[in-house]
């Protein structure tokens, strides 16, 4: 009999390997004709079919994936508009009983420092990312806490909303990215005002999943998969997934993701605000982190981002600081719409002492982007796109079915353009240098003449006048 660690726990109702070999043998090509009738459905922004988003996935030509960044592009800009929404992880700790051969906190990795940071600490991470104008934050931890157990989580979550450095100078929404919980633990979550509640399968292919997660509670893929089922259960509307690309190949991932983005529109009605698409890295004392089992090429990675967002274009699709900044910029085109910045993942990372150098442990993996904000802000503002520190429809409710009502027909630009602007105003008058100021003030008159309203006109004099926190 098998011990429960190694009991075949596959959820083939929401993941069946052999459903999607077939889909993927079946339209493993496509001829330029029935291409861009595909491109041509996606332009209406109500995402294409499982297999059709498979026929984009085998295209290698240039010129044709040329049209299917173009087409991403415009899916994207018709539906959230020029605006890049800017956040920063904030790791709190590194404590994790699990066995990831990829990362660098796993559990039996004696070369990595363990930190737990004190809620003093946390406060003083929350100040500095607040001194340099972020206002949304993703908090992360290993997946193990202290004693306090979830409590320790929660009481962070306080933290955060309680630092203020300021009139309007707060962290304004924290998304979470934790281990999956029961149901009633996500009811406890969902009541601490998080904004999404993030999760990532890693890989969707068991067998290698069963390989990569050597032990810990994480070796469990039906649970780890639930998680979001149990969240929706739980009453948090807002949720974010991805996939870990390198861990294994790249069609059958996003086929994957996308069939469990079907099972949970078909049983919830509602499927993730986010999508998040990191690729692997190197990590401290992970060979297998440095020598990606499947390997994803740069022009497949482009391909990637923009045929999810052909593919589900109301979600907001995540790039993180994994990337360098060329292929960050390039990236912006594709479809991305949220970027962190200013990165660091480690416990204690933002936080200097005056009187003594950083007690940041290391890192969880390498970093491909290390500019500061103030940096990344402007090549934003250079690529020909706003940079939004918006919180609004979180704190105006427009989550979860709300929000996709909005999105799916491209009427959420209407608030997402006009808040993007305000926040951005809000940055370069607080925190930005001179010639990100210069630059971004320069783009702000630009859009304004185009958005041509008294309202946001006002809203924005209010802002220039000193006032804060100001959303449409």
């Amino acid at each position: 009999m098998k011990t429960p660690d190694l009991m075949d726990d596959r959820d083939l109702e929401i993941i069946n390997d052999e459903e999607i070999y077939r889909i993927l043998e079946k339209n493993s090509s496509a001829d330029p004709a029935e291409i861009r009738e595909i491109l041509a459905e996606g332009r209406e922004l109500k995402g294409i079919s499982l297999e059709k988003t498979t026929k984009l996935l085998t295209v290698e030509d240039p010129d044709l994936l040329q049209e299917i960044y173009n087409t991403a592009s415009y899916v994207k800009n018709e539906i959230y508009g020029q605006r890049l929404v800017l956040f920063a992880p904030l790791y709190i700790s590194n404590l994790c009983y699990n066995e990831c051969l990829y990362c660098a906190f796993r559990a039996t990795n004696k070369h990595l420092k363990r930190q737990v940071l004190t809620q003093e600490q946390i406060a003083e991470e929350v100040a500095a990312l607040i001194d340099e104008g972020q206002k949304r934050v993703l908090l992360v931890a290993g997946e193990s806490y202290p004693e306090e157990g979830l409590d320790y989580v929660l009481k962070a979550i306080d933290t955060v909303y309680s630092v203020s450095r300021g009139k309007g100078q707060n962290i304004r929404r924290v998304n979470v990215n934790i281990a999956p919980l029961d149901r009633d633990d996500f009811k406890r979550l969902k009541d601490a005002q998080i904004g999404t509640y993030q999760i990532f399968q890693e890989t969707y292919h068991y067998d290698t999943y069963k390989k990569l997660h050597m032990g810990g509670p994480k070796r469990n893929y039906k649970y780890r998969l639930r998680a979001i089922d149990r969240a929706f259960e739980a009453g948090i509307d807002d949720v974010g997934i991805g996939v870990l690309f390198g861990l294994c190949d790249y069609k059958f991932e996003v086929v994957a993701l996308r069939s469990h983005i079907r099972h949970l529109e078909k049983n919830f009605g509602l499927g993730p605000h986010t999508i998040s698409v990191p690729r692997l890295e190197p990590a401290d004392q992970s060979y297998i982190a440095s020598h990606p089992p499947a390997p994803v090429s740069d022009q497949n990675f482009k391909k990637i981002i923009a045929v999810l967002r052909i593919s589900v274009p109301y979600t907001g699709l995540i790039l993180s600081t994994r990337e360098n900044a060329a292929m960050r910029g390039e990236a912006f085109a594709m479809g991305i719409s949220q970027i962190s910045a200013g990165s660091k993942t480690n416990p204690g990372g933002y936080h200097v002492s005056p009187t003594e150098k950083s007690t940041a442990t290391a890192e969880q993996f390498s970093l491909g982007d290390t500019r500061p904000l103030d940096e990344v802000v402007r090549d934003v503002v250079k690529h020909g796109y706003v940079p939004s520190f918006c919180t609004s429809c979180y704190r105006r409710g427009r989550t979860g079915l709300d929000f996709m009502e909005l999105a799916k027909p491209g009427e959420i630009k209407k608030f997402c353009a006009p808040n993007a602007i305000l926040t951005f105003a809000e940055y370069l008058n607080d925190y930005a240098s001179e010639e990100t100021k210069k630059e971004g003030r320069k783009l702000i008159d630009k859009l304004l003449k185009d958005i041509d309203s008294p309202n946001v006109m006002n809203k924005y004099q209010q802002i220039m006048d000193g006032e804060r926190d100001i959303i449409v």
